[in-house]
């Protein structure tokens, strides 16, 4: 890897009968296949964080989302034996109000699971990933910047 990549992950939140609920999927592909995460991915050339976002909710779970809302900015990277960085990733990971469509997942997603905030401890995820849902489901929609919507 030459330069840092940019991915987005985003902290899909609904209300089930006053429970709240983060949309968790069981990633298809490395890093950390088969383990769950939040719905997310790579930015791709000429888009903005928040088109990305919108697009990998719908590639990897079918589902509309509006309100996002930006919860961190977060460096992941792993170096080999030797020290040298093999990858580097910023993450720039959202909270999102679900909106509509049925949790069905796709591309890079082998499953979807709607998870009542207080099951999170019961599934094996990154603990940075638990830490940006817990900071999301407790941020108001006037808490943080919206991110933009064009690319200037």
């Amino acid at each position: 890897m030459a330069k840092p990549e940019v991915g987005v992950g985003i902290v899909i939140l609904r209300s089930n009968h006053g429970c709240p609920e983060v949309l968790l999927i069981r990633r298809g592909q490395p890093p950390r296949k088969g383990k769950w995460s939040i719905p997310g991915g790579r930015q791709e050339l000429g888009e903005t964080v928040r088109e990305a976002a919108i697009r990998e909710a719908r590639e990897e779970t079918s589902v509309e989302i509006s309100d996002l809302r930006l919860i961190d900015v977060v460096d992941l990277v792993t170096r080999g034996a030797d020290g040298t960085v093999e990858t580097h990733w910023a993450l720039v990971d959202f909270r999102a109000k679900w909106t509509g469509g049925e949790a069905i997942a796709g591309s890079d997603a082998a499953d979807t699971r709607w998870v009542p905030l207080s099951d999170l401890d019961s599934y094996d995820l990154w603990g940075e990933t638990l830490r940006v849902i817990r900071v999301g489901a407790e941020m108001r929609p006037a808490d943080a910047p919206s991110p933009p919507e064009r690319a200037l």
